[in-house]
Formats: structure tokens, C-alpha cells, sequence
């Protein structure tokens, strides 16, 4: 059963950067040094994405790329959807993290 857009609003208090968009989306931008640096990101992407067996729609812009989520089947957000956006979180704080 999807998230409400308040329970939504609570989860996403949580998660830096993310935001709601339309009453059914989550979507964040993720900004790099360098356009190879957002590919090797979207790569992590593609592996947490192939674990949950749930995949964001995601668009690459030069350096910044970009991730929306939503559960399809479900009809909005749901627990998976936050799950999923706290490990892009994570895997982008690793890339980012100095040596």
C-alpha cells in the first residue's frame, strides 16, 4: 500500500535532498565533479536497483544526474522507495567522501 503524501513528507525529512514531485514521485539531483564521476554513479545505481528489483527512472545531464522513484504496481511510494533512496544516498556519500 503506497505512503500518503504526509507519510511521504515524514520519510523524506529524513533523506537529504530528496523531494516529492506530483503526489507520486520522489526525485533527487545528484551534482559531480565530472561527467565520469556521475557515470560510475549511475552504475552503483544499476546494482542497488538490480538487488531490490526496482529500478528509478533516471536521467544523466552532463554532471548531474538525476533519480525518480515510484512503485508502479503500488500506485505511488511506498517503503521500498525510501529503502532504495537511502542507499543511492549512501553510495553517493561514499563517491563523494574524501580519500
Amino acid at each position: 500500500m503506497p505512503f500518503s503524501p504526509e507519510e511521504v513528507e515524514a520519510h523524506l525529512e529524513k533523506l537529504e535532498g530528496w523531494k516529492q514531485e506530483e503526489g507520486r514521485w520522489i526525485v533527487r539531483k545528484f551534482n559531480f565533479s565530472s561527467y565520469m564521476k556521475g557515470i560510475a554513479f549511475v552504475a552503483e545505481v544499476a546494482a542497488i536497483s538490480e538487488a531490490f528489483d526496482h529500478h528509478p527512472f533516471i536521467t544523466i545531464d552532463y554532471k548531474v544526474v538525476t533519480l525518480r522513484l515510484t512503485s508502479w504496481e503500488e500506485g505511488g511510494i511506498t517503503g521500498v522507495d525510501i529503502k532504495e533512496a537511502q542507499q543511492y544516498n549512501e553510495a553517493y556519500d561514499r563517491m563523494n567522501s574524501p580519500d
